[in-house]
C-alpha cells in the first residue's frame, strides 16, 4: 500500500481512499491479533495451562460481590496492576483486550505521518489528538485511575 505524498494530479478521493485503506488494514490486523490472543489465552485459562490468580471454580461465588469486596478477597489489582499478574492464566486474557483497545491508536500512528507529508496538517493534528485522548483515557490520569 502506497502512502507516499500524491502528485498534484491525484484526486482527493484517491488520497482519502489510501488513508482509509491504511487505517482499516492496520485496524483489522490489530483486531485479528487481539481476538486471536483472547482465544488462545482464554483456552489456556479454561484448560488450566497456566495457574490462575483466582481459580475458575471460585468465580461463581465471587461474581455476585461488589467490586471492592471482590478485590479485597482475591487480591485483584486495580488500574495497570494487571501487568504484574500477566503470568497468571486469568490475567493473560487482558493482553488480548489491551491489543484490541490499542488497535486504533496504532492505526492513527500509521496514517498521521502520511497525512502530514501530504500537507494535510489539520487531519494529521486530528489523528494525533485522537492518539493523545485515547492514551489519556487508557492511562486513567483524567478520571483518577481505573
Amino acid at each position: 500500500m502506497d502512502l507516499k505524498p500524491y502528485s498534484v494530479d491525484a484526486s482527493s478521493e484517491d488520497r482519502v481512499a489510501a488513508q482509509q485503506k491504511a487505517f482499516g488494514t492496520w485496524l483489522e490486523a490489530g483486531a485479528r491479533l487481539g481476538l486471536g490472543l483472547l482465544v488462545v489465552t482464554f483456552a489456556g485459562y479454561v484448560f488450566d495451562l497456566w495457574e490462575p490468580h483466582v481459580p475458575i471454580e471460585h468465580l461463581a461465588n465471587l461474581w455476585s460481590l461488589p467490586v471492592d469486596e471482590y478485590r479485597k478477597l482475591t487480591g485483584a489489582p486495580d488500574g495497570w496492576g494487571w501487568l504484574a499478574l500477566l503470568g497468571r492464566g486469568d490475567y493473560q486474557t487482558y493482553l488480548g483486550i489491551a491489543v484490541l483497545a490499542s488497535a486504533s491508536i496504532v492505526s492513527f500512528l500509521r496514517i498521521a505521518p502520511a497525512l502530514a507529508a501530504r500537507g494535510e496538517r489539520l487531519y494529521a493534528a486530528i489523528a494525533l489528538a485522537q492518539i493523545v485522548v485515547l492514551l489519556l483515557a487508557a492511562s486513567g490520569v483524567v478520571a483518577g485511575g481505573h
